[in-house]
């Protein structure tokens, strides 16, 4: 049997880089323990209301943030502040699949599109590398608001 497992993204700022992703990646920041929340409820101001009702300081209530699949399907991706700069190229990245079963130059559009997309929220783009076939379909390389490398694929 697979294992399932979460990703763990060092962060500056937790809640902004979990946002960026939720919307990336159409995820959801999951409520408080215990906590319901009504339909349409802000989960973040949940967890605020949260943190500070069990006595954690302010200045640490940045220090960690989740985001989930709300179809219970993908990993959970868990951020955690760190206070050292990211020095080098990460050596693990996210492969977002933002064109299934599309090929050529649908392909390539459907990954322009959601390129521009996420520059939007705050990603850049680095670069884009054509389709080799049958090798390589195409992608494009971007990073994520605190320098995090992942491709659109």
């Amino acid at each position: 049997m697979s294992r399932q497992f979460q990703v763990t993204f060092d962060a500056h700022d937790p809640r902004a880089l979990s946002s960026f992703w939720r919307d990336a990646l159409k995820y959801v920041h999951p409520g408080p323990p215990g906590v319901e929340l009504p339909e349409g409820a802000d989960p973040l101001a949940a967890w605020d209301e949260f943190l500070a009702r069990i006595g954690v300081p302010e200045e640490q209530r940045n220090t960690r943030s989740a985001i989930e699949d709300p179809e219970g399907r993908g990993p959970r991706v868990f951020f955690q502040r760190v206070p050292e700069d990211k020095v080098a190229k990460n050596r693990v990245h996210l492969d977002v699949r933002a064109a299934p079963g599309l090929q050529g130059e649908e392909r390539m559009a459907a990954l322009e599109a959601e390129c521009d997309r996420l520059v939007g929220l705050g990603a850049k783009r680095v670069r884009r590398f054509e389709p080799v076939p049958p090798m390589s379909a195409g992608h494009i390389v971007m990073t994520d608001p605190e320098g995090n490398e992942f491709c659109l694929d």
